[in-house]
């Protein structure tokens, strides 16, 4: 029988830890596909920074480092100056790039840094135990918010992707979905292109992943991909945004 899929080269022979119905195993494989199919494997260094994104490194097999909390837009920007020859590209949850990373996320694209960004947003904090993130929506119940988020008193959910599109020195903005095969395929396409970029020399380019977490949002996995469609996907629209 002739085999038509298998693991990429780029991806252990491991088991997963992440929940059920976690979006992060699916992220994964599109980064391990496409980093084989563009064959730069030998090129490529992850950032992996606090948070469930962090075990990153437990699944590629090729070069990784890990950043403190919300810095791996510095830690990225420094190795892509050092080793211009490397494609860097940062791997960071909402948590991490969007709140304790905000500064370091908005200065690397306002210099337009030649490096790809990989945000999941998947609208509260994972790993530390379910808590309120700059994603959450308006309503939404979170362990630091268990009346859910009201607006005088945490603010709106932060559409990162679109302030930074703003951003003259920004190359290449899109906000994709892991909520079906469909959406999968845009996803690994847009992927696709932010690393193009960086290897043409184009700039900083980030793409936006709206993630199940199914644990921490209360749901059954396939609620939390219904969920995307019908309610996360109207706060943060997909599409190309710059």
């Amino acid at each position: 029988m002739e085999k038509i899929f298998g693991r990429s080269e780029s991806l252990r022979d491991v088991s997963t830890h992440y929940c059920p119905g976690c979006g992060h195993g699916i992220a994964h494989r599109l980064v391990a596909e496409i980093i084989d199919e563009l064959g730069i494997r030998q090129k490529v260094i992850a950032i992996a920074p606090v948070g469930c994104a962090v075990i990153a490194y437990d699944y590629w097999d090729f070069d990784c480092c890990e950043a403190a909390h919300g810095r791996a837009c510095a830690v990225a920007t420094a190795i892509k100056r050092v080793r211009p020859q490397n494609i860097v590209f940062t791997y960071q949850g909402d948590g991490d790039l969007a709140a304790i990373g905000t500064n370091e996320t908005i200065h690397a694209a306002n210099r337009g840094e030649n490096i790809t960004v990989v945000f999941i947003n998947n609208a509260i904090y994972g790993m530390t135990g379910g808590q309120l993130a700059p994603t959450t929506l308006i309503g939404q119940k979170a362990s630091t918010a268990q009346k859910g988020r009201v607006a005088k008193e945490h603010g709106y959910p932060l559409k990162i992707s679109e302030i930074l599109a703003s951003l003259p020195a920004v190359k290449y903005v899109e906000r994709v979905s892991l909520h079906s095969p469909q959406e999968i395929l845009k996803t690994k396409k847009a992927l696709k292109q932010a690393f193009q970029n960086q290897i043409a020399g184009a700039g900083f380019s980030l793409v936006e992943i709206l993630s199940p977490c199914a644990t921490y949002w209360g749901m059954s996995p396939k609620a939390a991909l219904d969920w995307i469609r019908d309610v996360l996907s109207k706060e943060f629209p997909l599409g190309r945004i710059k």
